[in-house]
């Protein structure tokens, strides 16, 4: 524990955040141990018909995070370097989310209102209580171990690789003069995993954790981490059984490993 204490601020005085930062992991963990059992959150590739297209489920997932970042520099206003660097990292990561849902990617299914839901409620939830964890930390002694500039150089490669793969992923839909046709993604990390967006993505939610520091953000990241990982497995399954000639050297999320 002493040894943990030196890269987080001390659990902060809220049985709330004590309490979300076990439920989530446990509830991220589970939704990706089921994502492996083929159960899938229906979106993507494992979408079902529903109530939403699928341009407004998207926007439905990031918009309510990216409101709740973008009010939190009113409502909960304050000089620190360390709690000013995270709201801006999380306003520009759901920005970012919702200008690809709007001008990249291509959109021709619809998705599922609990799936929506589930999602939007994790992305909504998590932004909050990241940014109440963080306001425990205002006027407390910084944790020995300094992981901002880490957390900095993180979010950037992990914003920039995402959009990349994103962009990469709609010039497929692109060259089909926009019909849904599955193909075998090229190029960039898509050569080794599959859902190398899906990796990237990861490195920005630990970005959140070593820019914050706490042990909510730790948690959700860590929560993130292994419902992505669900879903790369997932994701790859898929195409083994769509493509017969996808190849069997290309992992799920990291490169030559898994």
């Amino acid at each position: 524990m002493e040894m943990a204490m030196t890269f987080v601020y001390p659990p902060p005085p809220s049985i709330l955040l004590n309490t979300m930062s076990v439920v989530g992991l446990a509830a991220l963990a589970q939704i990706g141990w089921s994502e492996v059992r083929g159960n899938h959150l229906k979106y993507s590739k494992f979408h079902r018909f529903g109530s939403f297209s699928s341009r407004i489920g998207m926007l439905l997932l990031y918009t309510p995070a990216f409101l709740a970042a973008a009010a939190s520099f009113f409502l909960l206003p304050s000089d620190d370097l360390r709690f000013l660097l995270l709201k801006s990292a999380l306003a520009l990561h759901f920005l970012k989310r919702i200008f690809e849902v709007m001008f990249i990617h291509k959109y021709s299914g619809e998705m599922a209102v609990d799936s929506a839901f589930i999602i939007t409620s994790s992305y909504f939830s998590s932004t909050v209580l990241m940014l109440y964890s963080q306001s425990f930390t205002l006027g407390l002694t910084e944790p020995p171990f300094d992981m901002k500039l880490i957390g900095i150089v993180m979010f950037v490669v992990g914003i920039v690789g995402n959009l990349y793969h994103h962009v990469l992923l709609a010039k497929l839909r692109n060259e089909e003069g926009g019909k849904k046709v599955y193909k075998i993604p090229k190029g960039g990390l898509f050569n080794t995993v599959i859902c190398p967006h899906y990796l990237f993505e990861i490195i920005v939610f630990w970005s959140f954790f070593m820019v914050s520091q706490t042990i909510y953000s730790f948690s959700f990241a860590m929560g993130t981490t292994f419902y992505l990982i669900g879903r790369s497995y997932a994701t790859r399954r898929w195409y083994l059984s769509k493509f017969d000639d996808f190849p069997k050297h290309i992992k799920a999320l990291v490169p030559f490993v898994f």
